[in-house]
C-alpha cells in the first residue's frame, strides 16, 4: 500500500435496503436517515466525489448519493421551518384576532371631528371600519392558508380542437 492510501473503511452500510410503503414508493427508514446524515457530515468535511462517498456508505451509485446528501440538507432545514412556520402562524393568529375585534366593535360617522347623529338623536352606525377589518381577516387567513398549504391546486381544464372528415365526398369538389 502506498504512503499517500488511506485503508477502505469498514462500512456498517452495505447496500441498506429501502423499505417501500403500502403502494410500493420508496420511504426512508431511520437507518437510511443516519446514513444520509453521516455522508453529508463526511462530504462537507472531505469534499470528495459522490462516487466515493456511494462506496464509502453503500449507496447504489454516485446519483444515490447525491439524493441522500440532498435529503440530509432538507433533513436539517426541517425543524427551521417548522418553527419559523409555527411562530408566523402565531403572528397571524394575533392579526386575526385584532381584526376580529374591530368587526364586533360599534363604530359611528365622524365628520370634521363630530359624531354624526340622526334625526332621533341617536349617532349614526358607520359599517367602513367593519367591513375592512372583514376584507383584513379574509386576507389574514388566506395568509393562514398559503403558510400551511391548506389550498387545492386550481383546476385548469383544456380542450383542443375538432377536425371534421366527410367520408365519400371528394375534397375538390368542395372547392
Amino acid at each position: 500500500m502506498a504512503a499517500d492510501e488511506q485503508p477502505e473503511p469498514e462500512s456498517s452500510h452495505d447496500h441498506l435496503e429501502r423499505p417501500r410503503d403500502g403502494r410500493n414508493r420508496f420511504v426512508r427508514s431511520m437507518d437510511n436517515v443516519r446514513r444520509d446524515a453521516e455522508a453529508a457530515e463526511y462530504w462537507a468535511t472531505h469534499r470528495c466525489t459522490y462516487q466515493e462517498i456511494a462506496d464509502r456508505f453503500g449507496y447504489y451509485d454516485r446519483s444515490q448519493a447525491w439524493r441522500g446528501i440532498q435529503s440530509a440538507k432538507r433533513d436539517v432545514a426541517t425543524p427551521a421551518v417548522t418553527k419559523l412556520r409555527q411562530t408566523e402562524s402565531e403572528q397571524l393568529d394575533a392579526l386575526y384576532v385584532m381584526a376580529l375585534e374591530i368587526i364586533e366593535r360599534n363604530h359611528v360617522v365622524v365628520s370634521h371631528g363630530q359624531v354624526v347623529c340622526g334625526e332621533d338623536g341617536r349617532p349614526l352606525p358607520d359599517d367602513g371600519p367593519r367591513l375592512q377589518a372583514i376584507q383584513t381577516a379574509l386576507r389574514i387567513r388566506d395568509q393562514y392558508q398559503n403558510l400551511h398549504g391548506l389550498k387545492q391546486p386550481a383546476k385548469v381544464e383544456h380542450s383542443g380542437g375538432v377536425k371534421f372528415e366527410i367520408v365519400g365526398v371528394d375534397p375538390q369538389d368542395l372547392v
